[in-house]
């Protein structure tokens, strides 16, 4: 019997309340990471993957023998230069070469009026020819004085004044054969003829022009250009190092003074020349020393006071060390080094000492040995300590350029 009473009994007993969807989903994502978090605890992480070393490429340090060079600045001078100037007065009847042309030695340049020189030259010949008509009868005289002595017919001051005529007379015809001699001479000097053969300059006289003997202001210059100088200057001081080493057998003299010769565009002269010699004193203004070399000319191509570049031989290194230079670096101060790969192939910084750049090498005079090998190529991927695969450097061909350039083009 249901003891309850009707106001507190429930006719239908209310649902359950249904569960959020968002709820479920939140429980499902905790219930999956837990099952994931359960599951790890269970397995190793994997193991990063291992990076092979870095591949660089390699040249071992060889020595070999270098004639090492210097280039040094000068500029072109003629071989010979003469400048022209009258040697008699009068006055320029006409101007016998063309400016700028080629003249030789001995040809006719000026023609100085010649009418005074040459009736100096006739006056002179007349006084010689009065003082010789002279001379027989003043030597009969004498002669005939000295027999008349000897038998007492005439006196010793009779004979004496006759020997001082005969003196006098012979005096004169010398002197007028210097006179006649002189005469000639200057006739000749009213032509003006070049001393040397070469390329004539700018007349600074015209035809009608009055000129002096030994004038201060040249008629014009002639210049010798084949051969030709080429004067280069050289610091004092590199000069004595090269002698030092010379002196120290870390060099040996090239046996050759052939040099060659870049003009002022960098092209290459044809021909070579020949150091002539060096300059025994120092400019003091300048701390150098002047070389003068000797080249030909044949095609005029060299003029005085162009500007060039002389290659000199110095010496012959027979144990140079030569890197490539992309080898070589610097660091923050400038100072270069180089990566070396030691024994245990690994990567080590060692500094350098550069004597000076050969070509597309560096010379190298300390800081590496015979065998040790440098990095050349893959500098930026690796670091000192790190260990590297090396492969060897192979330098490029001018002519692997040229096709890699003209593929880029295509």
């Amino acid at each position: 019997m249901n003891m309850i009473p009707p106001e507190f009994r429930m006719i239908n007993p209310p649902a359950s309340p249904m569960p959020n969807p968002r709820a479920l989903r939140g429980i499902a994502v905790v219930a999956l990471a837990g099952g994931l978090a359960l599951t790890g605890c269970n397995q190793a992480p994997p193991a990063a993957p291992v990076m092979p070393p870095p591949e660089v490429a390699t040249v071992t340090v060889a020595a070999q023998r270098v004639t090492l060079t210097t280039e040094l600045p000068g500029r072109a001078a003629p071989f010979r230069i003469a400048e022209i100037r009258p040697q008699v007065n009068g006055l320029i009847q006409k101007r016998l070469f063309e400016e700028g042309s080629n003249v030789q030695q001995g040809q006719a340049l000026y023609q100085i009026d010649p009418a005074p020189f040459q009736a100096a030259l006739e006056n002179a010949q007349a006084a010689l020819g009065r003082a010789e008509a002279s001379l027989p009868a003043i030597q009969l005289r004498v002669n005939r004085f000295q027999q008349a002595l000897a038998d007492k017919a005439v006196s010793q001051q009779d004979f004496d004044d006759a020997d001082a005529a005969l003196k006098q007379a012979l005096a004169d015809v010398a002197y007028w054969k210097a006179m006649v001699a002189t005469a000639r001479i200057n006739l000749g000097y009213a032509r003006v003829t070049s001393p040397i053969s070469g390329r004539i300059g700018i007349s600074s006289v015209t035809d009608g022009a009055i000129v002096t003997a030994y004038q201060p202001i040249p008629l014009t210059t002639i210049q010798q250009l084949d051969p030709i100088y080429v004067d280069v200057t050289q610091s004092a001081n590199d000069l004595l190092r090269l002698q030092q080493r010379l002196k120290q057998g870390q060099l040996h003299s090239a046996g050759s003074s052939r040099v060659q010769l870049f003009l002022s565009d960098g092209t290459p002269y044809p021909l070579e020349g020949e150091l002539q010699f060096r300059d025994v004193s120092v400019d003091p203004t300048t701390g150098s020393v002047t070389l003068r070399m000797v080249f030909p000319n044949p095609e005029g191509v060299l003029l005085p006071g162009m500007y060039a570049r002389a290659v000199v031989k110095e010496g012959a290194h027979e144990a140079a060390l030569l890197i490539p230079q992309p080898a070589v670096m610097r660091d923050p101060k400038g100072n270069p080094y180089a990566l070396v790969v030691n024994g245990e192939a690994k990567i080590e910084p060692r500094p350098l000492q550069l004597d000076r750049a050969v070509g597309d090498q560096w010379l190298v005079s300390g800081g590496l040995t015979v065998g040790e090998r440098i990095v050349v190529e893959g500098l930026q991927k690796v670091r000192p300590g790190m260990a590297v695969k090396e492969v060897p450097w192979k330098a490029e061909t001018p002519a692997a350029n040229a096709a890699a350039a003209n593929a880029e083009t295509e």
